[in-house]
């Protein structure tokens, strides 16, 4: 398959711009099903650690990207290099780290999303079939610091250099280990942990801003998705399609 979108000139990036699959899939479903909680255990305490805080625009709000989740800059510079890999940037528009998806990650991981809040997660846990999804008792917050770690411990075995450190290349071969459950992890199959990364990512870059990624609504300029907007009245008979300025859910908040 990739074979054949190299010689149609269709990219990775190509592929997602067009797919229907992203905003009508998984982003229907998943992490956006929570909303970040203001309440923190001492486990869940906000990152010390506010190295690279910054502040931004997001329609009409100002948001400060400060980690909630990772404590350790080390992991959070693997999430990041791991999802800009999966989504990176190219001449269709930003990647994950310019979408501030690493910070969406972080903030539902340290909210209900991290902490399986609304799923059933009790025993017993079977390998089950492959359409049943992942036969763990680990919370997602569990899985991926786990994941991450994991991602750096084969990046050092295997190439000596930490996983942020390594070409495109590299870092691809690993990750790709990952997807083919080729990494050996306990509690959970390394294709599960890539999974929910993966997924983490898509729905990080075309989330509405409010969740804290698809910075400056970036992520859907990209798929010219209009946004959260109040009608079409004035353009649903038009013959020809019609691209508008996207809005967040924020700014009918305001």
């Amino acid at each position: 398959m990739a074979e054949e979108n190299n010689q149609s000139g269709m990219t990775r990036r190509d592929f997602l711009k067009n797919s229907g699959l992203v905003v009508g899939g998984v982003v229907g479903g998943g992490i956006l099903g929570s909303l970040l909680t203001n309440s923190f255990t001492d486990e869940t305490s906000p990152a010390t650690d506010t190295e690279g805080e910054q502040t931004d625009q997001s329609g009409g709000e100002q948001l400060t990207k400060a980690r909630m989740f990772f404590k350790r800059q080390e992991d959070f510079r693997v999430l990041s290099a791991a999802v800009e890999r999966i989504f990176p940037e190219d001449d269709t528009g930003p990647g994950a780290v310019a979408l501030a998806v690493p910070f969406f990650i972080d903030k539902q991981l340290a909210g209900e999303y991290g902490f399986n809040s609304r799923e059933y997660m009790e025993g017993p846990f079977h390998e089950g079939a492959p359409t049943q999804g992942p036969q763990t008792g680990m919370r997602r917050r569990e899985v991926f610091l786990y994941g991450v770690s994991k991602i750096q411990e084969v990046a050092q075995d295997e190439h000596g250099e930490a996983f942020f450190d390594l070409d495109g290349e590299q870092q691809d071969e690993i990750l790709g280990a990952f997807q083919n459950a080729e990494v050996d992890m306990t509690g959970v199959a390394s294709d599960a942990f890539f999974t929910m990364l993966r997924q983490a990512t898509l729905e990080g870059v075309y989330s509405d801003p409010v969740y804290g990624g698809n910075l400056n609504m970036d992520g859907w300029r990209i798929k010219k998705y209009p946004g959260g907007q109040m009608a079409f009245f004035d353009v649903i008979e038009a013959d020809e399609f019609i691209e508008m300025e996207p809005i967040s859910l924020h700014a009918h908040h305001t």
